[in-house]
């Protein structure tokens, strides 16, 4: 498996919304699902509308099991709406083209998001990349490393710093502001 790096860029973050909502809406709420939520891509895919156009979202785990209530965030609630609206609440949220009604799988998920990365030059990208970039932008913008720890279920705070890509990010600024003189 490859690993896979957060959005640090807000630009690209709104330069991938702007394209992929004008060249594919499906593509377009799989990666604001992702972004605004912090979910896995396994229980993204497993939703259905029917699961949509509330406060929260109860989801199970699909990798730990454990129960999760997931709020709705205004912005990626303004895009389910409109994503949703006179669909069949039984339909899956992600759904492939291909079949009846089933969910893309995890595979095609990457190519669209490996697809994307390499329109936008943006090296390392993967399913996991939105789960990283909403915990890399949540603590930018918080500094509140024991919620996110509690949200990504992470043993300790250092396992989610690393897990962001913030470790990496202190590294490559050392590096870069050495000098001997």
């Amino acid at each position: 498996m490859n690993y896979v790096e957060p959005i640090r860029d807000v630009k690209d973050i709104d330069n991938i919304c702007m394209y992929l909502k004008e060249t594919n809406e499906r593509n377009y709420i799989l990666f604001m699902m992702g972004i605004y939520s912090g979910l896995r891509v396994s229980d993204i895919l497993n939703l259905k509308i029917k699961d949509m156009g509330k406060e929260y979202i109860n989801i199970k785990e699909k990798k730990t099991g454990k129960q999760k209530r997931i709020f709705v965030n205004p912005i990626l609630k303004k895009a389910l709406a409109q994503f949703i609206a006179g669909k069949d609440p039984e339909e899956y949220l992600i759904k492939s083209q291909g079949s009846y009604n089933k969910p893309i799988t995890r595979i095609r998920a990457y190519q669209i998001l490996r697809a994307v990365g390499d329109k936008f030059g943006i090296e390392n990208m993967g399913t996991h990349s939105m789960r990283k970039t909403w915990g890399y932008h949540y603590y930018s913008q918080t500094k509140d490393i024991a919620l996110l720890q509690k949200v990504f279920n992470h043993s300790s705070p250092q396992i989610t710093l690393r897990y962001i890509g913030v470790d990496q990010d202190f590294i490559d600024g050392a590096y870069r502001g050495f000098r001997y003189r």
